[in-house]
């Protein structure tokens, strides 16, 4: 039995966790500030913290980095809701042993917690250790649901030395990732040299990435170090690496697993520290199964995968995305978005993701006189976008931001059933000419019970032929 302190100002979840921890057969003790938490850890020693980032006090960083001047291999798992990169690094700098994204899953929370305590039993825990990295990491511009799992797993990898996958569609930042993961690990002091393995043809690809002797092939006249042991003490990044050639894919395998490698026209073994972060936009597995691709060299690459998720997936961060990359191209004016300017950039797919969003708006800057893109500034293909099918992903993902929003708004369970109610109402209601009748007989409710349950949501609904209804001639459903 081992003693948990829940830092958590949230009631239900506090308890939701307290509970868990409980049938795992712990002891929880839980506290709402970081004060509390503090003078809890003084008082008595538990096995491991669960800290929350959102706290009413003070952040949850500045209390992990209090604990961690108390205690440098005392486990905490941090949990956060609307996280944004910059925590999730910062925790993972501060000595944060593991994070995780609200709304928790319970069997990752649960899995999470057994790991930290038997790591920490068995003396092996080793907590992530502070950066002084003077570099500022370029920034991921978001705080959507959607971007939650990717800061968690970059946050993973710029605290472990290990190969690096990043994926996701093409446009959406997958360079810039692996370039924050560098800026943030251990190596940042190291070069980041960049690769694309689909820009070149596979003799001149060989060459560029492992070098080559004197002699080589003809026009080499002279030795020549490639991408490899340029990258010596930093960080590899190979663009594209689904589109490497086969014959080099088992030269690169012995990289990664030995750090060993020749150069094309040698015969000597080299050896290099280094660190390789890939980035793909196709279907590795679906690679590997149709014998395009290593199934060992890409378990080696992914040891730990970061995935980036299309801009349509979370277009709750277009304002802000937005503000960001027009801060940039305005050319010296301070540019904003008109409504339906916002409109329609939240309606259109965005194939091309956040690529594409800067070539869009640098066409609105560029034929825009003033200081407000209008949605007339627009390229035509953005505004002619018809609004597309809510995937059920997005909704849930909307669904939780709304009900986070309400809940700091002080919004208890009454309030959210009343507003999510009169929200469908007020959706199905036209869909049945505003006639109640039809209405509650599509839902099988009672006709007066819906009438009144209009009334009391404010929604008017027209009156029907035949006069009024007597109340209660139905059955409740």
């Amino acid at each position: 039995m081992s003693k948990v302190l829940i830092v958590e100002d949230e009631a239900a979840m506090a308890s939701a966790l307290s509970l868990l921890l409980k049938r795992m057969g712990h002891e929880a003790v839980t506290v709402a500030t970081g004060a509390q938490g503090l003078a809890a850890l003084d008082a008595g020693a538990p096995a491991l913290v669960v800290l929350d980032i959102g706290l009413p006090d003070k952040s949850g960083i500045d209390v992990l980095a209090a604990i961690r001047e108390r205690d440098k291999a005392l486990p905490v798992l941090v949990i956060t809701a609307h996280g944004n990169l910059q925590n999730a690094v910062e925790a993972k700098k501060r000595g944060a042993s593991a994070y995780l994204v609200k709304p928790l899953d319970l069997r990752a929370f649960e899995a999470s917690v057994a790991a930290l305590l038997a790591a920490a039993d068995g003396g092996v825990l080793q907590a992530a250790a502070p950066s002084d990295d003077p570099a500022h990491a370029p920034l991921l511009i978001g705080s959507s649901p959607a971007m939650q799992p990717a800061f968690a797993a970059i946050a993973h990898a710029c605290a472990a030395d290990v190969p690096v996958l990043i994926t996701g569609p093409t446009g959406i930042g997958k360079s810039l990732t692996a370039r924050i993961i560098h800026l943030h690990s251990a190596r940042h002091a190291g070069p980041f040299v960049t690769l694309s393995c689909a820009s070149l043809p596979e003799s001149l690809l060989e060459a560029e990435l492992f070098g080559h002797e004197r002699g080589a092939f003809t026009g080499a006249q002279q030795t020549r170090i490639g991408h490899i042991e340029r990258a010596a003490g930093g960080t590899l990044f190979l663009d594209e690496i689904g589109e490497i050639p086969p014959a080099l894919q088992v030269k690169l395998l012995r990289l990664v697993e030995d750090k060993t490698f020749v150069r094309v026209g040698g015969r000597e073994d080299l050896t290099v520290d280094l660190r390789i972060v890939t980035a793909t936009n196709v279907d590795l597995v679906e690679q590997v199964e149709q014998k395009r691709f290593r199934e060992d060299l890409y378990y080696r690459l992914r040891v730990l995968e970061v995935h980036m998720p299309p801009l349509a997936e979370r277009t709750s961060d277009l304002p802000a995305l937005c503000a960001y990359l027009l801060a940039g191209i305005g050319g010296g004016r301070r540019l904003s978005l008109s409504e339906p300017a916002l409109a329609a950039l939240r309606r259109y797919e965005w194939p091309g993701n956040v690529r594409e969003l800067r070539n869009v708006l640098e066409h609105a800057a560029a034929v825009c006189s003033g200081d407000v893109i209008l949605e007339t500034h627009l390229p035509a293909v953005v505004r002619s976008a018809a609004p597309s099918a809510v995937e059920p992903g997005l909704l849930d993902a909307a669904l939780h931001e709304w009900v986070d929003q309400r809940l700091r708004d002080g919004c208890d369970y009454a309030d959210l059933h009343g507003e999510l109610e009169g929200r469908l109402l007020a959706t199905l209601l036209p869909r049945y000419g505003g006639k109640p009748t039809l209405l509650a007989r599509a839902l099988k409710l009672n006709r007066a019970t819906l009438r009144k349950r209009l009334r009391g949501l404010g929604l008017a609904a027209e009156p029907e032929a035949g006069g009024a209804e007597p109340e209660g001639d139905d059955d409740e459903s």
